[in-house]
C-alpha cells in the first residue's frame, strides 16, 4: 500500500508541473532570432544606400544569431516600441540604446551594458548655442521615450520652460526639425553627431549634456533568467574576442568605451 501511495503521489506531482520552454529553447526550435533595432540612430542603427538595415546594433544582432547558430530577423523599431515588443513577446531581444533604468526593469530584463553613450546636442548653425546656459529660452527637441528626453524635462521643469520642449517619434524627425528651424537644438548621443552634421549643412555639434553617461543594455524578457544569462555571456565574448572594438571602430571610429563601471564588478 505504501508503494502504491508513493507512486500515486509521484504521478500527481508530475502532472502538476507545467513545462515551459525559455527563450533560448524557443529561438533554437524556431531557427530564427527576432531582433529589434532602432534604425534612425546612425551609425548605431540606420538604413544603408540599398535601404537595408545596417550599423553597430544590426551587426550585434547578426553576431548573436551566429552564436546561436540560427537565422536572424531584423525588426525595425521606433524608440517607444523597444519595451512593448519584448513585454508582448513579439521580439526575442532588442538592441537600441536602451538605458537600464530601474523603472524599466519592472517591465523588461536587461543584460550587462554592451555600449555606453553620452548625450549631446545638435544645433542649428543660427542658434548661437555653445553651452547649456545658452539653451535657456530656446526650443528643444528629442525623441519620445529616450533618456535625453527624460533628463531634459527635469531641467526644463526647473527653468519653467516645459512649453519650449517638443518630442518626436524618431531622431530623424528631431534632426529635420532643427535643420528646418522648428527647433534650435535636438538632443541625441555623441555617436550620432558626426553623420548628422555631415548630412545637414546647417547643423553643428552642440554642447554635451550635464547628466551622466548612458549605460545601455540588451533587452529581453524580465522573467527569463536563462536568456539574460546567455546575453550577459554574449556581451563578454564580444569584448574578449575583440569584436566589440572592431565594430565600434568601424561605425564610430574611436576606441570603444570601457564597459566596466568603477566600483562595480560584472
Amino acid at each position: 500500500m505504501k508503494k502504491i501511495i508513493t507512486a500515486l503521489l509521484s504521478i500527481a506531482a508530475l502532472n502538476s508541473v507545467t513545462v515551459t520552454a525559455d527563450t533560448l529553447d524557443d529561438v533554437a526550435d524556431r531557427g530564427t532570432l527576432r531582433c529589434g533595432v532602432v534604425l534612425d540612430f546612425p551609425p548605431i542603427g540606420y538604413r544603408d544606400a540599398n535601404n537595408e538595415p545596417a550599423g553597430f546594433d544590426v551587426d550585434y544582432c547578426h553576431d548573436l544569431a551566429k552564436s546561436l547558430e540560427v537565422d536572424v530577423k531584423i525588426m525595425p523599431l521606433t524608440w517607444s516600441e523597444r519595451l512593448p515588443v519584448i513585454a508582448t513577446g513579439r521580439a526575442d531581444v532588442v538592441f537600441g540604446g536602451t538605458s537600464d533604468s530601474l523603472a524599466r526593469a519592472r517591465t523588461v530584463g536587461f543584460s550587462i551594458p554592451y555600449a555606453i553613450y553620452y548625450s549631446q546636442g545638435v544645433v542649428n548653425s543660427k542658434s548661437n548655442i555653445t553651452s547649456i546656459d545658452d539653451i535657456r529660452g530656446k526650443r528643444v527637441a528629442a525623441a519620445l521615450g529616450t533618456l535625453p528626453e527624460q533628463e531634459w524635462l527635469k531641467i526644463a521643469a526647473k527653468w519653467g520652460e516645459e512649453n519650449l520642449y517638443q518630442s518626436y517619434q524618431s531622431e530623424n524627425e528631431v534632426f529635420l526639425a532643427v535643420a528646418q528651424g522648428k527647433a534650435d537644438i535636438g538632443l541625441t548621443t555623441n555617436t550620432a553627431i558626426k553623420p548628422i552634421t555631415q548630412q545637414y549643412a546647417n547643423l553643428e555639434a552642440g554642447p554635451r549634456m550635464p547628466w551622466v553617461a548612458d549605460y545601455t543594455s540588451i533587452v529581453g524578457k524580465r522573467q527569463d533568467v536563462t536568456w539574460l544569462n546567455y546575453l550577459n555571456l554574449f556581451v563578454t565574448h564580444q569584448v574578449r574576442s575583440g569584436r566589440y572594438q572592431e565594430l565600434w571602430d568601424k561605425y564610430v571610429g574611436s576606441d570603444a568605451p570601457d564597459l566596466r563601471i568603477p566600483g562595480v564588478m560584472y
